[in-house]
């Protein structure tokens, strides 16, 4: 489908290299000098909350807007004044998909491909092959304003790639779509990093960043918390298991507290459970066995309306981090 090699460990210099990299808007500061380097063949993301810096940052490396301080670098060049050459060599699906409704599948792909000085045999070739790795061949007649969420997505992501970018570049790449829609996304997107495509993609969804992410950063309020692969991250920031438990909503703020109390003083208790967490809709308990724990807190008299024991995850290295969940 695309011509890149099948990843290799990378030896290289990065094809995305930032240092103090700061943007601001006035008096705000959406990124907040951080330092980040992408490899060839990797993917790469950064996850964190609405309004953590992730999009700016992406502009930022997009070369469509400015840095305010600190160097970028992007496939060695200056985005400040070798912008149109960056832009060439990238692959960018934004945040909200932008196709032309009034045209076709199959037209949607073949005008964008002019904008890159393609000849029309060269357009005509990829459109082909990307509709086919898209899974959206049989719709390539069709009108765009009716397909649904998850191929218009699709379709986002086959324009991206019409011009075989270096780099492609994903702005929240799943937000809005339902649970089939993102995994069938997941799908392709795992494909083409199989293939050498080097990915770059935020997203607040920690579930997309481990499926899809080989390194990421946490970010919040513009400034990196921490950086890893997703099992790097959740064995350096958290626990193996996670016990969550529920109970009637006015009684969970005094029920934490109980559990704070028990685990502070019972050394039973202290011993399975690394941290207690309160949250407005229940209690996390953070232990390397989430069924230990939860008998353990069971035989000392509290007793929940529910209770699940799951693995850590990246939301849970993120509460960790700043006090809050992904989607506040």
């Amino acid at each position: 489908m695309v011509s890149q090699m099948p990843a290799q460990p990378s030896t290289g210099d990065p094809l995305i290299t930032a240092r103090g990299l700061v943007k601001r808007f006035g008096d705000f500061t959406a990124v907040d000098g951080i330092d980040v380097d992408v490899h060839r063949g990797e993917a790469f993301g950064f996850l964190g909350p609405n309004g953590a810096g992730k999009s700016s940052t992406m502009r930022m490396v997009g070369a469509v807007s400015p840095v305010t301080e600190g160097t970028l670098r992007i496939l060695g060049m200056d985005p400040a004044v070798e912008g149109p050459a960056i832009r060439a060599r990238l692959g960018v699906c934004p945040q909200e998909d932008t196709l032309d409704v009034e045209l076709t599948v199959r037209e949607n792909l073949l005008v964008y491909g002019r904008y890159f000085g393609l000849a029309k045999d060269v357009i005509a070739e990829r459109t082909q092959a990307l509709l086919e790795f898209v899974q959206l061949a049989e719709r390539a007649e069709s009108k765009v304003e009716p397909l649904s969420g998850g191929m218009k997505r699709r379709l986002t992501i086959a324009r991206s790639l019409i011009n075989q970018p270096d780099i492609l570049l994903l702005d929240e790449p799943t937000t809005g779509l339902d649970p089939q829609a993102r995994h069938v996304v997941w799908d392709r997107l795992f494909r083409l990093k199989q293939q050498g495509v080097t990915l770059v993609l935020t997203t607040h969804y920690m579930d997309e960043a481990e499926q899809l992410c080989d390194r990421l950063v946490v970010m919040d309020a513009g400034k990196i918390a921490a950086e890893g692969s997703p099992l790097e991250l959740i064995r350096e920031w958290s626990t193996r298991e996670v016990v969550e438990l529920r109970f009637p909503v006015d009684e969970t703020e005094d029920a934490g507290a109980k559990i704070e109390a028990l685990a502070a003083s019972e050394a039973s208790l202290a011993q399975l459970v690394a941290r207690v967490e309160i949250l407005p809709d229940r209690v996390l308990l953070y232990a390397e066995s989430g069924d230990d724990a939860s008998a353990e807190i069971h035989r000392l008299g509290v007793t929940a309306l529910s209770v699940l024991v799951r693995r850590s995850t990246l939301e849970d290295v993120f509460l960790r981090l700043t006090g809050r969940t992904l989607v506040d």
